[in-house]
């Protein structure tokens, strides 16, 4: 046993560890990255030789734990809440065929959108694939679930999500550690045939998902991350989901809770627990993270015989995460948030970096743009993004990753002229060679420029999958080679950079030009540790 001060995040890394896996998959993104970059740095996960390199997108690391599973072995696949979305395919078939090794797929939802394009809640994924989900309420949780998901993955043949947020996933606490397991011998599938989803196999492999539901019902009922807690106060009876029951306890740190609770963290919800609240209280208040899920539920389950407040009714608001105060004031506490901010003290808004190669690609850009009008240059997830912001302005649009391209495209095809799509190079690797792929093929008018600064600048600096590659990819896909520019992003290159751009802007069918300058943060970081081997060496 050791006591460690971990992240939640780093929490379920080392779950993971001592749960005895042979690999993690992942692709970086806040607030999921830290998972993967614990395990990068663990020196005995390096010993054990455990597989722990970053994929090109959340559905090749899908697929690829999956495919660990299928050779017996334990695997933990880890993205962010959008990052299902391009998982999805592999995830909802993955629950269909079940697991061989234990498989755990771990999301991390960022209600707030501090670093999202949205708030959906993966608990919905979860219930969608018919898998259970576990959802800790603290970091001692985050570490003990990873290893209880393993298990319970393997006695069912089955995926098993685990759902964390932000404010967990970021926030260190003490955690216990137990003794590690071995890793699992190289076992193929006893059935050759489970992960053929042919419809006549893929029909029974389904008809054992349901029946397993009311197991999985059963292992919620008896799980020790779910409780009931009594209370002397019957007007109010309280469920409280994941991180909510922490913000609930929050509110009685030196006190007992008047109500009695039903402390959620394992899903499907536990009927016999829900049902015995009800029983004894006039009305019911949810608290969860994300959409009102359980809170539906409930309305459904009590059949409208009981009120039931939360998200929906206005008692908490709908968007946003909780906080301690957010449900003080449901609980008719005092409130505590205070006055707002003086404007002085607020948060700056997020730039890129001084020195950024990107800075000086938009620079050129916009002026090759100026007599083409505004709106014309669609764009994609990563910093570049921040050109949307004065001073810049200088791109229209970020959906989701790889869309810049597409969007470009399909932009062209109603007669927008000319059609720019901005990408980074990790983003092209991770969702946009299939949109350039398409461009291609219908000989669009689309330029796309590729931000290439050889890492995931946005996350912190990971590798990016097709560094030294893309010059290649994109003549595999199809760009003429005379189409494909290269330029350097720096103030001395300026002319040569909208000289580049404007004839590629001229061109009648598809063009890219390669921004390739190294990230300065991380040329920084890299000189730092040079000097420090050779102060080292000498």
């Amino acid at each position: 046993m050791a006591k460690l001060l971990l992240l939640g995040d780093e929490a379920i890394g080392q779950g993971a560890l001592d749960a005895g896996i042979s690999g993690i998959y992942a692709y970086p993104g806040t607030p999921s990255t830290e998972i993967m970059e614990y395990v990068q740095r663990s020196k005995p996960a390096k010993k054990k030789e455990i597989h722990a390199t970053w994929s090109a997108n959340e559905k090749t690391a899908m697929e690829s734990a999956l495919g660990m599973s299928y050779a017996g072995k334990r695997a933990i696949v880890c993205m962010k809440h959008v990052g299902l979305n391009v998982a999805a395919d592999a995830f909802m078939n993955s629950a269909i065929t079940g697991v061989n090794g234990g498989l755990v797929v771990t999301v991390a939802d960022d209600p707030s959108m501090h670093s999202s394009q949205n708030e959906q809640d993966s608990r919905y994924y979860g219930k969608f694939a018919l898998i259970p989900v576990l959802e800790p309420s603290n970091q001692q949780e985050a570490y003990d679930m990873t290893r209880a998901a393993f298990k319970l993955s393997e006695k069912y043949e089955t995926p098993v999500m685990l759902r964390i947020t932000t404010r967990l996933a970021h926030s260190r606490y003490g955690v216990e550690t137990g003794a590690a397991e071995p890793q699992r011998e190289f076992l193929l599938p006893p059935d050759p045939k489970q992960f053929i989803l042919l419809p006549s196999i893929a029909k029974e492999r389904y008809k054992n998902l349901l029946k397993n539901q009311p197991a999985f019902g059963e292992e919620s009922e008896n799980s020790r991350f779910n409780k009931f807690i009594a209370g002397k106060d019957k007007s109010l009876g309280i469920v409280a989901c994941g991180l909510a029951y922490n913000y609930l306890m929050e509110n009685y740190r030196d006190e007992e809770c008047p109500y009695s609770v039903v402390k959620v963290s394992q899903y499907p919800l536990p009927g016999n627990l829900l049902n015995k609240l009800k029983e004894e209280s006039e009305k019911l208040l949810v608290l969860e993270e994300g959409y009102p899920l359980v809170e539906e539920q409930l309305k459904g389950f009590f059949d409208d015989t009981l009120e039931v407040k939360g998200r929906l009714d206005g008692t908490l608001p709908r968007d946003g995460e909780l906080n301690p105060n957010l449900v003080a004031v449901a609980l008719g506490r005092k409130d505590k948030i205070g006055e707002n901010v003086p404007g002085f003290l607020s948060g700056r808004p997020p730039a890129m970096c001084p020195g950024c190669g990107h800075i000086d690609l938009y620079i050129a850009l916009n002026e090759a743009m100026e007599k083409y009008g505004k709106q014309k240059v669609l764009s994609d997830i990563g910093c570049y993004t921040l050109g949307a912001l004065p001073p810049y302005n200088a791109i229209s649009s970020c959906v989701d990753m790889g869309a810049s391209i597409t969007m470009a495209k399909g932009a062209a095809d109603a007669g927008m002229r000319p059609a720019v799509a901005v990408i980074g190079d990790s983003t092209f690797t991770h969702s946009g060679m299939t949109g350039l792929l398409d461009a291609v093929n219908d000989k669009s008018p689309v330029t796309v420029i590729i931000l290439d600064n050889a890492v995931v600048g946005m996350t912190g600096g990971q590798p990016a999958a097709g560094e030294g590659k893309i010059d290649q990819i994109c003549l595999g896909i199809g760009v003429e080679p005379e189409h494909l520019r290269v330029v350097v992003p720096l103030k001395k290159n300026h002319d040569e950079m909208v000289k580049v751009i404007d004839e590629e802007l001229e061109y009648d069918g598809v063009s890219v030009v390669i921004a390739r300058r190294e990230c300065v943060t991380e040329l920084a970081h890299r000189k730092k540790l040079e000097l420090k081997a050779k102060k080292k060496d000498s």
